[in-house]
């Protein structure tokens, strides 16, 4: 496969997994801004969470003069301008996926060109009149569309494992940070929210529907949400589709398949990043300190995309 093509297919479904996880922490945060503050402001802080996650901060303060839920929520879901917006991942999806019309299915184009077009009218008609909710919901709706006619209709060959690979790499990256956004938010403050505070089961409890994973937390745990549990189900346990673990066993299976010698960097990396997931406890994450590992390994996942990149992507 050209590199090219490899490139346009790994693209395209990077930017539709990060548009459902741009969903998922707008609908995270802004329902955390809706709690109770105890005092401690309007809800705006917990709606700054995807500028201080995604790095978009000054981009944000750069056009707008101060923190406002309107121009918060309409700068990351349908500003145009804004290249980390919702509206922009789908616009390049869909250019990658028109660019690689030929490798993929009918029914995925459609699925990514109806997307594309259908915000288009949700643009003009404008988020407030949508609704917050609705919009991240169908957001989420048109990924899982996508990705049941991906799994259902392409190939099993190397263009349906490159999809499969972006797919992953972006979804462990998005996994860490959202599990890293209360530190991100709070700083060195965020341990003074204890586990059983209301506040602390609420943010658990958000972020846990926010990864799909509430039902499995409940099934797998009796006490109320709290940073031991949370972070073992969504880092270490290898049956829940959005964990750490259950993506890199993924990352490694697809490399592993992939022919050639091209790419034994990238596959070097992703079998150490897998082990290591694989042979550390829960404990030893949280001696070292929740935080701190989290922040030592979101560049692995990085330096892993990067590897991805430098094998397949780019041109010999």
């Amino acid at each position: 496969m050209l590199s090219r093509t490899a490139s346009d297919l790994y693209w395209m479904s990077r930017y539709l997994e990060r548009a459902e996880n741009l969903a998922r922490m707008l609908d995270v945060s802004y329902s955390l801004s809706l709690m109770p503050q105890d005092g401690r402001g309007d809800g705006l802080h917990e709606l700054a969470m995807p500028l201080l996650i995604t790095g978009t901060l000054e981009d944000y303060h750069a056009r707008h003069q101060a923190l406002h839920a309107e121009q918060l929520l309409q700068f990351f879901a349908l500003d145009p301008a804004n290249p980390a917006s919702i509206y922009s991942c789908l616009g390049s999806a869909r250019a990658c996926a028109h660019a690689v019309r030929g490798r993929i299915t009918a029914d995925m184009w459609e699925n990514v060109n109806a997307t594309w077009l259908d915000i288009h009218q949700i643009a003009s008609q404008g988020l407030s009149a949508y609704g917050m909710n609705r919009f991240c919901e169908w957001i989420k709706e048109r990924s899982h569309l996508f990705r049941g006619a991906s799994y259902g209709t392409i190939m099993r060959n190397d263009a349906f494992r490159f999809i499969r690979l972006g797919t992953f790499i972006e979804r462990a990256d998005n996994t860490l940070r959202l599990l890293d956004a209360r530190y991100e938010m709070a700083g060195d403050q965020a341990d003074a929210v204890c586990d059983g505070t209301a506040h602390a089961y609420y943010q658990w409890s958000a972020l846990l529907r926010a990864l799909s994973s509430f039902e499995a937390y409940t099934e797998v745990y009796r006490e109320a949400p709290g940073a031991r549990h949370v972070a073992e189900l969504l880092l270490l346990r290898a049956d829940v589709p959005r964990s750490l673990r259950a993506c890199t066993e993924e990352i490694d299976h697809i490399l592993a398949s992939l022919p050639g010698d091209n790419g034994r960097p990238a596959q070097r990396l992703a079998a150490q990043m897998d082990a290591r997931l694989r042979y550390i406890g829960i404990d030893q994450i949280l001696d070292e300190g929740l935080h701190a590992w989290l922040t030592d390994f979101i560049p692995l996942v990085r330096q892993l995309g990067n590897a991805i990149h430098r094998s397949y992507l780019e041109a010999a």
